[in-house]
């Protein structure tokens, strides 16, 4: 299945029972806790990451907001 990640078109073994929450821990996405997400244009609240699936052709944006400044 192709997908694409934060801009970038990406391959990934076929399964259907894949969601956001899983595919974040098959990613080994850095500060899990700390990343909202993307999916198809929506911001997609934390509840959400266990049950949205992951489908052909998705795309899926790992945002991480950042503090500071003067």
């Amino acid at each position: 299945m192709t997908i694409t990640i934060n801009g970038k078109e990406t391959a990934i073994p076929e399964n259907p029972d894949r969601t956001i929450d899983s595919l974040l821990e098959e990613l080994d996405v850095s500060q899990r806790l700390y990343v909202t997400v993307e999916l198809n244009g929506e911001i997609l609240d934390r509840t959400e990451y266990e049950t949205a699936p992951v489908n052909e052709g998705d795309v899926i944006e790992f945002l991480y907001f950042m503090g500071g400044g003067a």
